[in-house]
């Protein structure tokens, strides 16, 4: 069966990324990767959404059901048997009371010659790896949205950190014009812009606000917990860790990423599914066999003079069924073929998404580094324009130049920082979580 080997596609990928350089297994990510940011806040946040969260509690729940279903696919492969006892006293016209007791064992039996049976408990067994590979992806998912909010929670703060000290910053410079304009070295038209640019800054904190409480609702939610019940301490996304991770080999990403796993079970059910419908053009052969008692009088039931049996084997060949099974059979086989393009484009889609957080991460540290001098020269354009500024020599339009960029600046570099972090998520994300350590194998189908 499929279970033994992939299909031709995983054979064949990529010898590396394009983005990446160094040695790939430097830094292959740990199962606890998270701890990488260094926030015992956010681990502490992750780890519990991975026990409260309803989502993976959700899951777990369908993989429960792709176990009973798996038990219910299996039964066939074994003998049935049923008890049955009666007991009844009977009067006809013109006949004396009698009575009838019947003690048997029913027992039944299909010979799974063709491999029908077996095939569609293969499928059954195969769903419930499915549905736990689709748990995986929930939990990954769950880990990283959480991730991902709390990113945005510290990225709020820096945001409301920052526009607060603008604020001291353009209200101070305010107070420097009013003061020009009563020595009369300042017009009207100074104060009123200088004011518009506090009333600017002074109007982009309940945005940011509003952002930061979102954000706390949205991962209060991913816990498991009302908003209300979930307090975030939070920081600065300047205080958190980057983790160092690389990708490993791209076909090292076939035993990682849940997603692509999953897909490799639903083919295997698929190829299954198909063997079973191609088994039922085949003869059915099955046995019944029936023991017991039968007796009119209930203490002479047990007696071996009234003991019974009888055995019996039944075939049933399918000879003409208005083209059923046949429509069984192709629906089967379409199901696969939808399934291996299915896996395919997965694949792929799993390469594409490394290659595409390694840019991003790459390209996001190269724009945080160029953002922080940006934000150095226009703190230092902005310092030396207000000292001009209490000398009394300085243009006013210079200063607000440099107060609205180096406003600017500050608020790019917390996006720029952000993105960065994000695209570490991404990149775990698409490498599918941790990675077991260097010379261990998972055990069952996580080996092969």
């Amino acid at each position: 069966m499929f279970g033994t080997e992939r299909p031709d596609l995983a054979l064949s990928a990529p010898p590396g990324y394009r983005a990446t350089r160094g040695d790939v297994h430097a830094a292959v990510p740990a199962l606890d990767w998270w701890r990488g940011f260094r926030s015992a806040e956010l681990t502490r946040f992750i780890e519990e959404a991975q026990t409260e969260s309803f989502d993976i509690g959700a899951a777990i729940g369908r993989i429960l059901q792709a176990d009973a279903q798996s038990k219910i696919a299996s039964a066939p492969l074994l003998p049935a048997a049923a008890f049955a006892g009666t007991g009844a006293r009977l009067k006809s016209a013109g006949l004396p009371e009698r009575g009838d007791y019947r003690v048997v064992l029913n027992a039944a039996y299909e010979m799974d010659f063709w491999g029908k049976n077996r095939a569609a408990s293969l499928a059954a067994e195969e769903n419930v790896v499915v549905a736990r590979f689709d748990k995986e992806v929930v939990v990954l998912s769950t880990i990283v949205s959480v991730g991902t909010a709390y990113l945005q929670i510290l990225a709020s703060q820096d945001h409301l950190r920052i526009n607060r000290e603008n604020l001291v910053a353009a209200s101070r410079i305010l107070t420097l014009v009013k003061q020009r304009a009563e020595q009369g070295t300042a017009s009207a038209l100074d104060v009123a812009q200088q004011q518009s640019l506090v009333d600017q800054v002074r109007a982009n904190i309940p945005l940011f606000d509003q952002t930061l409480r979102q954000n706390i609702a949205i991962l209060a939610a991913l816990m498991g917990r009302a908003p209300e019940d979930l307090v975030v301490k939070g920081g600065s996304l300047f205080r958190l860790g980057i983790p160092l991770v690389t990708p490993g080999l791209p076909s090292e990403l076939l035993l990682q990423r849940p997603d692509i796993r999953a897909e490799e079970a639903n083919l295997a059910a698929a190829e299954a599914s198909v063997a079973s419908a191609r088994a039922a053009f085949f003869p059915t052969i099955s046995l019944t066999a029936q023991g017991g008692y039968e007796s009119t009088a209930l203490r002479l039931l047990f007696t071996p003079q009234n003991a019974l049996y009888n055995v019996a084997a039944n075939i049933t060949q399918p000879i003409f069924d208005g083209f059923q099974l046949e429509g069984q059979l192709e629906f089967a086989q379409g199901r696969q073929f939808e399934l291996l393009k299915t896996y395919c484009q997965t694949v792929l889609n799993g390469f594409r998404d490394v290659e595409i957080a390694l840019i991003a991460i790459a390209d996001g540290a190269e724009r945080e580094r160029l953002q922080q001098a940006v934000v150095t020269s226009s703190r230092r354009a902005f310092e030396l324009s207000e000292v001009r500024l209490r000398e009394g020599v300085a243009d006013l339009v210079v200063v607000t130049q440099t107060q609205q960029t180096l406003f600017t600046a500050e608020d790019n570099l917390v996006l720029a920082r952000l993105a960065r972090l994000q695209a570490v998520l991404s990149l775990f994300q698409a490498l599918g979580g941790g990675w077991l350590p260097p010379g261990v194998q998972a055990p069952g189908r996580l080996a092969q």
